[in-house]
């Protein structure tokens, strides 16, 4: 079954612009299904998973763009970075638009080749797992997520149940978990930790430690949603900070975390510089951190923070997936004032709370008068909760329910 998906307009927008398009993403995330949908019959697919394949893409990179003429759709490209000149040879003899569409599972290493080969000639757009609003079936009439009035005023919804909820929030967004309900999630994600240890880390960088690493990525699921805090996550990995340092921007590299800046400018010094980091599936966050049912983690400790993460990415890919970079920052300073999310949009602050509670009061938003130093306009704001209707808070600030994201 095909899920339609947001980002499919920016998709064609950019192979209608630039003759290569590439989409990048974590694995398990759909990049290859959504293409396939896309490119149709008339455009050659390959995947550089096939041994085959590869060893011919990396022999004989000339016969292997021989065989495989535009248009194409080449799967995985960070095996195979021989192939890029060639694709450059190519699109630079015919400059015609969406000649070569490929993906990527490793950003860092496609990114680098990518822009030091096809500088100038490659539209690169970023996928994530499902949304929400993709899983309803709405995922092509998603906007980027701005609060403002109208959208609070048309904002009521039917909210899921706080069961409901967590067992989205606990299964995840990788489509083959999110719509397959008689999937095994815990065979899925054991599966899918297995292959990346195995594949992705190995391709990324020497990792003389398999479970050493497997410590790392439990360190770092535990701390969704908290500053990164490198000596921590070292010390419980048992590896020198250099290299934890190392590990996080693996994490990034695979889209499998993300790490949201503070904002601050010239106005204040007094800030808080540590990025705060965010599992971007909430499923993979809670298999590793060994939550065994929805119900378990919406009464455990890290009920609040999985929440955070999982309304994080949900208004990540609202941004993303309409093609566009989420300006998205946290606030927080020395004197513990703290704001979970601003949205800065044309010069101006939209500050965002993320509760777990049904009835939100001011006293959610007591920090957002911070924001006045900064000398820049302070857009409407929302708390997004657990209420079942949008409701104002005050002039500029509504509740609104986790179910309109």
């Amino acid at each position: 079954m095909y899920i339609p998906r947001t980002v499919e307009q920016p998709i064609l927008k950019n192979s209608g612009s630039f003759p290569v398009l590439l989409v990048t993403g974590a694995r398990q995330v759909g990049k290859t299904t959504l293409l396939r949908h896309l490119g149709g019959q008339e455009r050659q697919y390959v995947t550089l998973d096939d041994p085959l394949l590869l060893n011919l893409a990396k022999q004989d990179p000339a016969l292997f763009m021989q065989r495989f003429p535009a248009p194409a759709l080449i799967d995985e490209i960070q095996y195979a970075p021989e192939l890029l000149p060639y694709i450059k040879m190519a699109v630079d003899s015919n400059r015609q638009p969406g000649q070569f569409w490929l993906t990527g599972s490793q950003q860092f290493h496609v990114m680098k080749n990518v822009s030091e080969s096809l500088a100038g000639r490659v539209g690169i757009l970023e996928l994530f797992g499902l949304s929400r609003q993709e899983i309803l079936g709405r995922g092509g009439s998603q906007k980027p997520f701005l609060p403002g009035l109208e959208f609070f005023q048309n904002a009521n919804c039917d909210s899921p149940t706080l069961q409901e909820l967590y067992t989205v929030i606990w299964r995840g967004s990788f489509p083959g978990m999110a719509l397959d309900i008689g999937m095994e999630r815990d065979v899925f994600l054991r599966s899918y930790v297995q292959t990346y240890l195995q594949r992705d880390v190995r391709d990324l960088t020497q990792v003389g430690d398999e479970m050493a690493f497997l410590r790392f990525l439990r360190a770092a699921a535990a701390r969704t949603g908290q500053l990164l805090n490198m000596a921590e996550m070292a010390r419980d990995a048992d590896v020198a900070p250099n290299t934890a340092k190392k590990w996080v921007s693996i994490l990034q590299a695979s889209g499998l975390v993300y790490l949201l800046e503070p904002y601050f400018n010239n106005v204040t010094k007094r800030m808080v510089k540590s990025p705060k980091l965010y599992f971007l599936d909430t499923g993979l966050a809670a298999y590793l951190t060994e939550w065994s049912s929805p119900e378990t983690l919406e009464s455990g400790a890290m009920s609040g923070a999985i929440l955070e993460t999982w309304i994080l990415g949900e208004l990540l890919k609202s941004w993303q997936h309409n093609g566009l970079r989420a300006p998205f920052y946290y606030y927080r300073d020395t004197e513990g004032k703290e704001i979970d999310l601003l949205i800065v949009q044309d010069g101006t602050l939209y500050p965002l709370e993320f509760k777990k509670t049904a009835s939100p009061d001011k006293s959610a938003v007591r920090h957002f008068g911070v924001l006045e130093k900064f000398g820049l306009p302070v857009g409407m704001g929302a708390v997004i909760c657990l209420t079942r209707q949008a409701l104002p808070l005050t002039e500029k600030v509504w509740s609104l329910p986790v179910g309109r994201l």
